[in-house]
């Protein structure tokens, strides 16, 4: 039998038993190699969107060479590989051994930090080392994007100011870096935080090498439609003219969710229907976290064979398949209204932090894996149709279609 090469075809060929983790690799490929023809700088994949080793197959057949790694496992999977890859540590706050390991083990000299204290801990652990690219993360707001990012890393104020001096005279380069939070939907958040990082480095009276706009590029979800990526890259070459950094200053970029949200999909079973509630065989705890913890509402398609009428739709709510009341995700999802025990929904744009996020409570956590060819359900980069909807059912299926 010739291999599945969509998510239909999947389940009318197999019907799994297993919640199927789909990956589609040219996703990945396509979005990365548009943000290495958009953007003016250095793109950094942000590993922790998605390690799969497929995906980062992916971007690196792009032609992404750096990558921004948060832990030692990260580190390792990026450097060995790919001999070539440059690695950025950019979690601010990093175990000791982790510092140690990374510069000697692995070549890392680009390290990020928040605070006093943890740049005397990357001078400590790398010997006083001199070739070292630190890179200072400040606090913006983060009021332009869905999820904040804001509250947990962020230097701010005078002691921003006085970390930069601090760094600088430490460094080999020093770099400035912030987030807007994820998945933002207001270009300019970045010309807003921009501003704020500018006046900071004029106040520390420093020379700059690096500027970071960090992550936050959007993926196409429903509901929440970005403007085009364009608009994103005019307001942050704009502001980077204007910033007080020196002329040859590098621009960089960690975009994790724009590269890999398109390149995954889930496929679930409905275990049972209650009313407008359907329980599934993941959720929460697994690929759908986003959808429980921050309300997120993924773009779905009921997977039947067709022939039929077209059923009207209904709204749904949705449960995982632990025993927790927690495990579930109020959506609305919208499907057809007959759906029942036994059938299949594909959930599109899980390829950022869907497995990555996924877990092995209550006994849960075992999936299939598919590379599938066909596009994904919606896409910021032209591989699936550009059209307005008001649901998130972007196709459908149905019996006796």
């Amino acid at each position: 039998m010739e291999r599945p090469t969509s998510a239909l075809a999947l389940v009318l060929a197999t019907k799994p038993d297993l919640p199927v983790h789909c990956i589609r690799p040219h996703a990945a490929k396509t979005a990365a190699k548009w943000f290495l023809d958009h953007f003016p700088g250095d793109v950094l994949y942000a590993v922790k969107a998605n390690p799969h080793p497929m995906i980062l197959d992916a971007v690196y057949a792009a032609g992404v060479r750096w990558f921004d790694v948060a832990s030692l496992p990260e580190i390792e999977a990026v450097a060995t590989r790919f001999s070539d890859a440059k690695l950025a540590f950019m979690h601010p706050v990093k175990s000791r051994l982790a510092i140690r390991r990374a510069y000697f083990d692995f070549g890392v000299r680009i390290f990020s930090l928040d605070s006093h204290d943890e740049l005397q801990k990357i001078i400590a652990e790398t010997n006083g080392a001199t070739d070292l690219h630190l890179i200072v993360r400040l606090a913006v707001t983060g009021d332009y994007a869905q999820h904040k990012l804001s509250g947990k890393f962020g230097a701010s104020g005078s002691s921003a100011v006085m970390l930069l001096r601090e760094a600088r005279a430490l460094a080999s380069e020093l770099g400035v870096s912030f987030h807007v939070g994820s998945q933002c939907m207001r270009p300019e958040a970045y010309r807003v935080a921009m501003a704020t990082v500018g006046d900071i480095i004029r106040q520390a009276g420093v020379t700059v090498d690096i500027v970071d706009v960090g992550g936050g590029f959007p993926a196409a979800y429903p509901g929440l439609t970005p403007p085009p990526l364009e608009t994103y890259m005019t307001e942050i070459v704009q502001s980077f003219e204007g910033m007080p950094v020196l002329e040859n200053a590098d621009l960089w970029c960690e975009p994790g969710r724009a590269l890999c949200a398109e390149a995954g999909s889930h496929i679930l079973r409905v275990e049972l229907r209650k009313g407008d509630a359907l329980y599934l065989n993941d959720g929460g705890y697994g690929a759908l976290f986003d959808a429980a913890h921050d309300g997120l509402v993924y773009p779905t398609k009921l997977l039947r064979a067709k022939g039929g009428p077209r059923r009207p739709l209904k709204a749904f709510r949705l449960y995982g398949p632990t025993c927790d009341s927690i495990d579930q995700m109020a959506g609305p999802f919208f499907l057809a209204s007959d759906v029942s025990e036994g059938d299949y929904i594909e959930f599109g744009l899980t390829g950022a932090y869907g497995a990555a996020l996924a877990t092995r409570f209550n006994g849960f956590g075992d999936y299939v894996e598919a590379t599938l060819e066909d596009a994904p359900m919606t896409s910021m980069f032209g591989l699936a149709p550009a059209t307005k909807r008001e649901s998130n059912v972007v196709a459908m299926a149905a019996k006796g279609k």
